[in-house]
């Protein structure tokens, strides 16, 4: 299955159980999570990486993301499950 099987060029969004998820948002997800995995990220950024990463969390658990993967560090699948 390839990327746009998916979700065409011209769709922007998807719907799974009831929640929309837009394109883009295991990207973002990957980057709030580097945010909050550098120790050089101000306290700033690290708290709006991760008010955007929980507001993400409901979309890629319904597209079940993390029953396939899990992240490696402690703060950031305590702050995964936390949304479960």
């Amino acid at each position: 299955m390839r990327p746009e099987d998916l979700l065409p060029d011209h769709q922007d969004h998807v719907h799974r159980d009831g929640i929309i998820v837009r394109k883009g948002s295991v990207g973002a997800f990957l980057a709030n999570a580097r945010v909050l995995q550098d120790p050089a990220a101000s306290a700033g950024a690290r708290a709006s990486a991760a008010s955007d990463l929980r507001a993400l969390l409901p979309g890629l658990h319904a597209l079940g993301l993390f029953e396939i993967l899990v992240p490696r560090d402690p703060a950031l699948r305590d702050l995964v499950d936390a949304d479960r």
